[in-house]
């Protein structure tokens, strides 16, 4: 939830900023969480894209989930997020 503009400034501030610099000096590992279904922000154009670029990156896709998938599906995303800082999660 949150205010027209600052939604408004929030997509601007994405789309118009570039990080990849910011993304390849990330040293510490990463996990990626993304909904295959997300029509905000595809992941064809973000996780797939920004994943190159970490260097201790790794993403999980959920198939079928949208952008608000943490939630509407706090089960899954929680246990899987749970399992990569225990280091228990491979994807």
């Amino acid at each position: 939830m949150g205010g027209a503009k600052a939604h408004y400034d929030c997509v601007a501030a994405f789309s118009e900023t570039d990080f990849t610099d910011d993304l390849r000096a990330v040293s510490v590992p990463v996990l990626l969480m993304h909904g295959e279904d997300d029509q905000v922000v595809p992941i064809g154009t973000s996780a797939r894209n920004a994943i190159e670029l970490l260097p201790n990156g790794a993403l999980k896709t959920y198939p079928g989930l949208s952008h608000g998938m943490f939630a509407t599906r706090p089960d899954v995303i929680n246990s899987d997020l749970l399992a990569f800082i225990k280091g228990e999660l491979s994807v």
